[in-house]
């Protein structure tokens, strides 16, 4: 018997394709077009799979080249977080009492859970540094100046967002290392003028860092955060599909027609896939090789002997504290904010960076400052006290919580009153990562 199929069956086949096609809408390409799979107008005019093949065929200027990746390699690892966190929340319990040994079951007890777990710990460490290349390439190169000046409000707000995505997933693994970076994180934000106190008591929900905050970061983290996140990709994507990619110094907006450039497809696709493959290949390698170990479940009445920060930003923001004081942290967040509001001063049409030494100064400066103080910060890995014996904040026991005294509530169900003596710690102060390699 022949194993070729019957023309009966092919014909069926062709038929209901074609009824497929001439049934749904072309507008459903705008959801490819969202993930970067196309580029340029859709024709709804068109059947779908016409204008499909029209898009494929829509041409991108030439200057559009490796040096404009880093913005697709952000939103590639935006996508990498979103997928791997809805796997993760399909197991994690926001309480004090279950988050830790949630955790231990992912990556213990879960199939391929302490990979998910790693690879989204480096998704959010990478992209920090995609976000932050992005930027300096739009910064230096002038991309911000006009027509384009809300699209670059809309990328540093984006940025904002990606730390605050990082601050509040940072206390979820609820051990020893995560409570007290956000504690010394809010003990910061409670010192800072004006609405510092109010808005550290919002976000703790308790006089300390408890299962009231860990319920709050979670709902942040997996609720507003995202929306927030959806809303301002949607609207930086329109803006730049809108105004188009902004030429290189010294060339004007119009030195290329309509006609000339690089097709999307093949020339732009197989450029994009081959830096896609890029940072899938270094986040699934990391996530491989260096494993994000977990400490000792989270004890607001006794600081750890060493704290490791496993999140770049945290690494910055404690290097600032340690090495300048709370105040220089303030002073780096008041430098972003120049950074935001720079299309307002500098309205001046030159491009080229040579003749803005101001703004290539202070470019530089940040990116200055965030490198040395990332590396102050890692630093402070191995030296948990300073060089005058005083003890680093996060050592510090909080004051409404003193050793020996009994600690508030920490979520529904009562805590039991805290040890007079402090329970003897091993020198890394870590369990078993519970499978990780």
């Amino acid at each position: 018997m022949s194993d070729r199929p019957r023309p009966s069956i092919r014909r069926w086949a062709s038929r209901l394709w074609d009824d497929l096609v001439a049934s749904t809408d072309a507008s459903l390409l705008a959801i490819l077009r969202f993930l970067g799979l196309l580029y340029g107008p859709i024709d709804t005019s068109l059947p779908i799979d016409e204008a499909f093949r029209k898009a494929l065929r829509n041409r991108l200027p030439s200057h559009v080249d490796w040096r404009k990746a880093f913005g697709g390699m952000t939103y590639l690892l935006l996508i990498i977080l979103v997928v791997t966190g809805v796997l993760l929340s399909f197991y994690y319990r926001p309480s004090a009492e279950e988050a830790y040994q949630s955790v231990q079951h992912i990556v213990s007890g879960v199939s391929l859970g302490w990979l998910m777990r790693n690879l989204h710990v480096w998704a959010a460490n990478l992209v920090v540094l995609a976000a932050l290349a992005h930027m300096g390439r739009v910064l230096f190169s002038a991309s911000y100046k006009p027509p384009r000046e809300t699209n670059w409000l809309v990328g540093v707000l984006l940025l904002f967002t990606i730390f605050a995505f990082g601050a509040t997933g940072y206390l979820l693994p609820w051990d020893q290392w995560s409570y007290w970076t956000v504690t010394e994180g809010l003990d910061v934000v409670a010192g800072t003028p004006v609405i510092g106190g109010w808005l550290a008591s919002i976000l703790r929900g308790d006089p300390i860092v408890s299962g009231a905050t860990l319920s709050r970061f979670f709902a942040i983290h997996v609720i507003i955060l995202p929306w927030m996140v959806l809303g301002l990709l949607g609207l930086h994507f329109a803006l730049a599909r809108k105004h188009g990619s902004a030429p290189p110094p010294g060339r004007d907006e119009t030195d290329e027609t309509a006609d000339e450039g690089v097709p999307f497809f093949p020339d732009h696709f197989l450029r994009m896939a081959a830096a896609a493959s890029l940072v899938v290949a270094v986040a699934v390698t990391t996530a491989l090789l260096l494993p994000r170990p977990v400490a000792a479940p989270a004890d607001p009445a006794h600081p750890p002997a060493t704290l490791l920060s496993t999140w770049i930003v945290a690494d910055v923001s404690r290097g600032l504290i340690y090495y300048v004081g709370g105040w220089g942290l303030g002073v780096f967040v008041l430098l972003g904010l120049a950074l935001v509001l720079l299309p307002l001063f500098d309205r001046s049409p030159e491009r080229r960076l040579r003749r803005r030494p101001i703004v290539a100064a202070l470019g530089v400066f940040f990116y200055v400052v965030f490198a040395l103080a990332w590396g102050a910060g890692w630093k402070l890995r191995s030296e948990p006290v300073s060089a005058t014996g005083e003890l680093t904040p996060f050592q510090k026991a909080p004051a409404s919580a003193p050793q020996g005294a009994s600690l508030p509530s920490l979520g529904p169900a009562a805590r039991p009153a805290a040890p007079a003596t402090p329970p003897p710690t091993s020198p890394s102060d870590t369990a078993d990562s519970g499978g990780a390699p």
